[in-house]
């Protein structure tokens, strides 16, 4: 599956502008770590972009999320790390997934997390515009446990021990990601 082929998939099944911008975020999270890490841009670009491509499906039945793309992506023979990567970005809350493994399972399961922060962060600015933001605004915000009080902060500091990354550094790679495509993403 190429990316063209991953994005009909997303649009034909799902209509939530904004979640069709989450899956772009962790795509452009994702692409910005593996040039971090020298690792398969494409691959893992995939796992972002389509990690959520059934969330909207299963809008009702959460506990059933991610089990149409991962059935979808088996009958297409699809890059098995991709499909590991999606499963186990499920894990703590869907039972069970199970717990990610890979460096490229670490990192969909920690960028999920940022990319709400972040996009977060930013809509908040007076400009609401990802080029205004700061490593510096985000870590102001990332104290204030009440701001995007659904985002698990545990789950992006494991950037560190999984990923070997310091917060900073993941923070300011992911965030400069989500800024190259800010006009994808109306931000």
């Amino acid at each position: 599956m190429d990316r063209a082929q991953a994005l009909d998939l997303i649009h034909s099944w799902t209509t939530n502008p904004n979640l069709i911008k989450h899956m772009l975020a962790v795509e452009a999270q994702l692409r910005a770590l593996a040039r971090h890490y020298n690792q398969d841009e494409d691959l893992w670009g995939l796992a972002g972009l389509l990690h959520d491509a059934d969330y909207q499906l299963f809008a009702n039945q959460p506990e059933k999320h991610p089990s149409k793309i991962i059935e979808e992506l088996q009958s297409k023979n699809v890059d098995s790390r991709i499909i590991q990567a999606i499963r186990s970005h499920a894990w703590g809350w869907q039972p069970g997934a199970p717990e990610p493994q890979s460096q490229l399972d670490w990192a969909l399961y920690t960028s999920d997390e940022l990319s709400g922060l972040i996009i977060a962060c930013a809509l908040v600015r007076p400009d609401k515009k990802l080029s205004s933001l700061t490593l510096d605004s985000i870590l102001k915000k990332w104290h204030t446990q009440s701001f995007a009080a659904g985002v698990h902060r545990d789950h992006i500091l494991l950037c560190e021990t999984k990923l070997g990354i310091k917060l900073n550094d993941y923070i300011t790679i992911c965030l400069n990601a989500l800024q190259d495509i800010s006009s994808d993403l109306g931000l």
